[in-house]
């Protein structure tokens, strides 16, 4: 019985321990979640969305371009087949085809002007190379085999008419001792000089036409020698350009094609778009984001933005509104209309990156030096008269100026320190209603 008696009593003692150490705790607890005090400092309305970097301005990496290597050489539309068309080859032209990315650098390498970013396959262009090397051996040959037939030609020619100026002479001579021949004699020593005189006249022209001939054979083929020569020397200048260097400082972006792939080793770069991938100039930087249709009327041009990345913990750097949309957006998952707004990052921050994730807190407003609650502490009645309840059992009006997401601003009724729920107390009926002198300021702001 005894002993019955002392447990009881420990029990006891134990249950009222554990009662004083809960009722404690429940009491530091409630002084942390039911009550704050008023705060006075510097107050800002924001307008905060997530958003992503991009740079402002970048440079296209290219591949070579035939017309570009034709133009440097002959001007517009130049030689060896003429602009737009390719080079001429054996009496074709030669298209620009695919070119077929056979190395390139990891997407993100940060290069100087000059670095190594691609090799571009060179098979296809080598054949031709090759083909246009051995038609211009062909062409050399061609005109050193002209050159010589028409010396050949020529010569002969003038041999024709050097024997010819004899004939002549001879008739010349015939005809003067016949003078003193009967007239049927002199009729046929005049006729044979005419005839010589017609042959030396004929054989001169011939000669010059044969000469003129010879000079336009060997005309067209020192032409055809100089395409030729053209075409190969622009084949191997473009094949020098499939070697890819960076044409200026910065971080490798791979081109993203229409379908949103991006191009990469193995990929083809088309005749009409030869860019392989692209150098963000990273001093200049922008962030887009998108604000809803119930926020962009507070956002302008020109205001200033804190803004943190989620890649770079503890960094945080300010822009500014450069440009907000005029016509709203449908996005992906979202039921509103959203609006564009692109920031520019103040500054250089050599940390920033393409495609980072971005938190921009636009600031609307802001205020120095004024006393500002949590929205959650403001109540109102049926007459729709804000009031917040004080931890010495008053139940005060406030009148409230501009809120931000989380607070508000108290311009009248209390002053900064003043302890106050955050929640409504449970016996409401027991606080004294104060302040009613401020009703009528409050009216009349509505």
């Amino acid at each position: 019985m005894k002993r019955t008696f002392i447990i009881s009593g420990i029990v006891i003692v134990v249950a009222f321990i554990a009662l004083f150490v809960f009722n404690k705790l429940t009491s530091k607890r409630d002084n942390v979640s039911t009550f704050t005090e008023v705060k006075k400092g510097n107050f800002e309305i924001t307008v905060t969305n997530a958003g992503e970097l991009y740079a402002e301005r970048s440079v296209d990496i290219k591949g070579p371009s035939i017309e570009e290597i034709s133009r440097d050489d002959h001007g517009p539309g130049g030689g060896g087949g003429g602009g737009g068309q390719g080079f001429q080859a054996r009496g074709g032209h030669m298209r620009a085809a695919d070119l077929k990315i056979q190395d390139l650098v990891p997407e993100g390498t940060i290069v100087k002007e000059g670095d190594y970013i691609a090799q571009l396959d060179r098979t296809s262009y080598d054949n031709t190379l090759k083909d246009a090397l051995e038609n211009l051996t062909t062409l050399q040959t061609n005109l050193e085999m002209r050159i010589l037939d028409t010396a050949v030609t020529l010569t002969n020619l003038r041999d024709e008419i050097r024997n010819q100026i004899f004939v002549v002479a001879e008739a010349t001579i015939t005809l003067e001792q016949s003078k003193y021949e009967p007239p049927a004699t002199i009729r046929q020593a005049e006729i044979s000089l005419n005839k010589a005189q017609r042959s030396l006249e004929q054989l001169r022209k011939s000669y010059s036409l044969r000469k003129a001939q010879a000079l336009r054979d060997i005309t067209r083929q020192k032409q055809l020698l100089a395409d030729g020569t053209a075409l190969v020397d622009n084949l191997q200048e473009f094949l020098t350009r499939f070697t890819i260097r960076a044409p200026s400082p910065g971080i490798v972006i791979y081109k993203e094609e229409w379908s949103g792939a991006k191009r990469k080793t193995g990929s083809n770069v088309n005749a009409f778009d030869l860019v392989i991938a692209t150098l963000p100039d990273l001093t200049s930087m922008i962030s887009k984001t998108y604000v809803s249709e119930i926020d962009v009327s507070k956002i302008i041009n020109g205001q200033k933005v804190n803004i943190t990345i989620d890649a770079l913990p503890g960094k945080s750097i300010t822009g500014t509104v450069m440009s907000v949309a005029n016509i709203g957006e449908q996005l992906e998952n979202s039921d509103a209309k959203m609006f564009e707004v692109l920031i520019k990052v103040d500054g250089s921050e050599t940390d920033l990156r393409p495609s980072m994730t971005t938190w921009n807190k636009i600031i609307i407003n802001s205020f120095n030096d004024v006393a500002y609650i949590p929205l959650e502490c403001v109540q109102a009645g049926t007459d729709s008269i804000p009031f917040v309840y004080k931890r010495n059992k008053t139940k005060q009006i406030v009148v409230l100026g501009p809120f931000n997401d989380k607070n508000v601003i108290v311009e009248q009724g209390l002053e900064p320190g003043t302890s106050i729920y955050v929640v409504p107390p449970i016996e409401t009926s027991k606080f004294k209603l104060v302040g009613e002198n401020l009703i009528a300021s409050i009216k009349e702001e509505k």
